[in-house]
């Protein structure tokens, strides 16, 4: 296993669930990859380097405090984004 931050998959997760309901939000590439780096600059990350240590991550990522954390962070990006996007 190599050395991975859980909180790169949730993020993307999260995030295209409210990009998929926003229309007022540029979804290209560049955008989302932008909304979703502020957004990680900005959450805790979360490192593990072994199976058991994934599956212990996951559960503790399963709960409302986590989801609502990265929902906040993820709107702050998008009005970030929204207000300087950097794509042509």
């Amino acid at each position: 296993m190599e050395l991975k931050n859980l909180m790169e998959g949730q993020v993307l997760h999260v995030l295209d669930r409210i990009l998929k309901d926003r229309n007022d939000v540029c979804k290209c590439d560049k955008c989302r990859l932008d909304i979703a780096a502020i957004a990680l600059n900005n959450l805790k990350p979360k490192y593990v380097v072994t199976e058991k240590g994934r599956v212990y991550a996951k559960l503790a990522a399963l709960n409302y405090q986590n989801e609502a954390n990265i929902i906040v962070e993820i709107t702050k990006a998008i009005k970030i984004v929204g207000e300087n996007p950097r794509h042509d």
